[in-house]
């Protein structure tokens, strides 16, 4: 039953959609009508504003690392189990049709939660490759390789498995970018579109 309530705890905390609420709030319109039309900070980038991709971020992050350290109090195990719900649910909300971010604001909100050197780590990969390439996904995808290895030699088997789970299916939510990564046609970060 706790494992449960954890789950519905993460899920609910993850699926709510800052990236569309704060556009809306900002009257930029719907923010799933531009660019890859996904509710988060990088599309919100592609609206030119960089206030609001870095609130939509922090909260998408944010809320991550509240369901895993909130959840903890009673266990890792429910801390993970949250964690990966509110990773879930920012990637299905419910309230939008099951159509989501892509995950990886939550994913490193999540990680921060658990393991904050490994936060740091998935970071420091992230900037490097954004900073010498300019593909935001390029960036994620990379750092989500290295994230299961990273805890592994951090020593945290259990959290290494969890987070290998959400790697294969953060790159499973950025299929196209791949795609298009690919052909080379894949939107470097600050352009619009």
């Amino acid at each position: 039953m706790n494992y449960v309530l954890a789950a519905l705890f993460g899920y609910l905390l993850g699926s709510i959609p800052f990236g569309l609420i704060l556009t809306r709030m900002a009257g930029v319109g719907d923010v799933r009508s531009i660019g890859s039309g996904n509710i988060g900070a990088t599309n919100v980038l592609r609206t030119g504003n960089k206030g609001l991709a870095a609130a939509t971020l922090v909260l998408d992050a944010l809320k991550g690392t509240a369901a895993a350290l909130i959840a903890s109090r009673w266990g890792i195990e429910l801390g993970m189990a949250a964690g990966l719900f509110a990773f879930l649910g920012h990637l299905f909300p419910v309230w939008l049709s099951f159509k989501g971010g892509k995950g990886v604001a939550t994913y490193i909100g999540v990680l921060g939660g658990l393991a904050w050197q490994a936060m740091l780590i998935f970071l420091a990969v992230w900037i490097a490759m954004a900073f010498l390439l300019r593909f935001s996904s390029l960036a994620a995808l990379t750092a989500a390789v290295v994230m299961p290895v990273a805890l592994l030699l951090l020593g945290q088997r259990e959290l290494a498995i969890l987070f290998a789970v959400m790697s294969v299916i953060v790159f499973y939510m950025h299929r196209a970018n791949i795609s298009r990564l690919l052909a080379g046609t894949e939107s470097r970060i600050g352009q619009k579109g």
